[in-house]
């Protein structure tokens, strides 16, 4: 018996090797989006940052896979917490952060569960299906927006068989699979057209603690309608203001109506407020052409933010007791898509670009509107931009992105 135990100790790694092997997983796994965060996104080496990633999770021991799923959770997310002092709840902020690395430590560690290769490969590609409290924005695949390698599905398939099949062929042979990884290179990329119109994107800077003060209300209207006319002025056919860029119930200012409605004669307008409509609230998308109004409803909720994603019991106790009672948003039954100037445009509020529903169907361009004040400062903007970058190249589609604080611009 002693005997036994003396193997087992002298097999074990020490602690400080486990330690070093999940931090460096963690950093690889995320080095793409600091990369791109400070302007030095290098394609070679997020390449190889996303390979070796992916094969340390396959070949790590059991409490390097929970260090890594721990410190990815703060790395990717450190900054969720940051929008619940504008809802009075500011002390939960870092509960909220040292949570979500709680759950992604639970994510990748279903990789703990077995020392086997070929199973961890099988696992992690399955977590690339799974998305926790249906907040999808850890993609595994993400890791390669920005590189040689191809974002769907079968690709990253290819790299997994690639990396695991070394562990099972003996030499001279071993390392022969990793040819596989070719077959996954982004040989041919997805074509994305350019929408035939004079698009202006406005990028706002309001702070979201200065943005629904009474005392902002005016001077913000009136930036955005300056704005406008500034766009017409500089020829434009079409101007994209943020999510929520006009403060207020749109539907309950028909002044405001009235002058966008005038504007939208020498221009097509498109901008964020809100909309309450039968006792219910919606984060909506409002567009003006030729005198005309129509309004896109949310059809995406972001988790924990504009809905509990729990049973209803748990909602109404979460709103009562952190959010003062606040009801979550409703939302829109289907997608929205407006005709510009004979041009079809998908709309996506925030959280919708980045998810999967709002590409269905014949979907060439998307307007995308944003609010990361939420957020600010942080890595959210770039974390979007990637992940939107994403979307639109398996989906061959082009997205227009206008936001408040990061991230304005031409997405393909």
């Amino acid at each position: 018996m002693i005997r036994k135990i003396q193997n087992i100790k002298k097999n074990t790694k020490p602690l400080y090797f486990d330690l070093a092997c999940g931090i460096l997983a963690a950093l690889l796994f995320s080095a793409f989006i600091y990369l791109e965060h400070f302007g030095i996104s290098v394609k070679f080496l997020n390449t190889i940052f996303g390979i070796s990633a992916l094969a340390l999770f396959l070949y790590i021991p059991k409490r390097a896979v929970l260090v890594a799923g721990f410190l990815i959770g703060l790395l990717w997310f450190y900054w969720i917490g940051y929008s619940f002092k504008y809802n009075g709840v500011g002390y939960l902020t870092p509960f909220v952060t040292f949570g979500f690395a709680l759950i992604y430590m639970l994510f990748f560690g279903v990789l703990a569960l077995t020392n086997k290769v070929y199973i961890r490969a099988v696992l992690l590609f399955g977590l690339s299906f799974f998305e926790p409290f249906d907040f999808n924005w850890l993609q595994i695949e993400l890791v390669f927006v920005d590189s040689y390698i191809g974002v769907f599905k079968y690709q990253l398939a290819l790299v997994l068989l690639a990396l695991s099949l070394p562990a099972y062929i003996k030499k001279p042979f071993t390392y022969a699979p990793l040819l596989l990884i070719l077959l996954a290179l982004n040989f041919s990329s997805t074509i994305q057209k350019d929408a035939p119109l004079k698009i202006k994107l406005i990028a706002t800077n309001v702070k979201q603690e200065k943005k629904w003060l009474r005392d902002s209300r005016d001077p913000i209207i009136q930036s955005n309608l300056n704005e406008i006319i500034k766009a017409i002025h500089e020829g434009y056919d079409l101007v994209v203001l943020p999510e929520s860029v006009f403060p207020i119930f749109m539907n309950a200012d028909p002044d405001l109506q009235k002058s966008l409605q005038e504007l939208s004669y020498k221009i097509s307008i498109v901008a964020g407020a809100l909309l309450q409509e039968n006792y219910h609230n919606y984060n909506v998308t409002y567009f003006f052409e030729n005198g005309n109004m129509h309004v896109a409803k949310k059809l995406v909720l972001v988790p924990f933010g504009e809905y509990i994603p729990l049973p209803k019991f748990a909602q109404k106790l979460i709103n009562d007791f952190f959010f003062a009672g606040q009801a979550d948003f409703s939302i829109a039954k289907e997608p929205t898509d407006f005709v510009i100037k004979g041009i079809k445009f998908r709309n996506a509020i925030c959280y919708e670009a980045t998810c999967q529903e709002i590409y269905e169907g014949d979907v060439n361009f998307v307007i995308a509107t944003s609010n990361n004040a939420w957020f600010a400062p942080s890595i959210e903007p770039t974390v979007q931009k990637l992940l939107m970058k994403y979307y639109a190249r398996k989906n061959g589609v082009t997205i227009y992105h206008s936001a408040n604080y990061k991230g304005s611009g031409i997405i393909k």
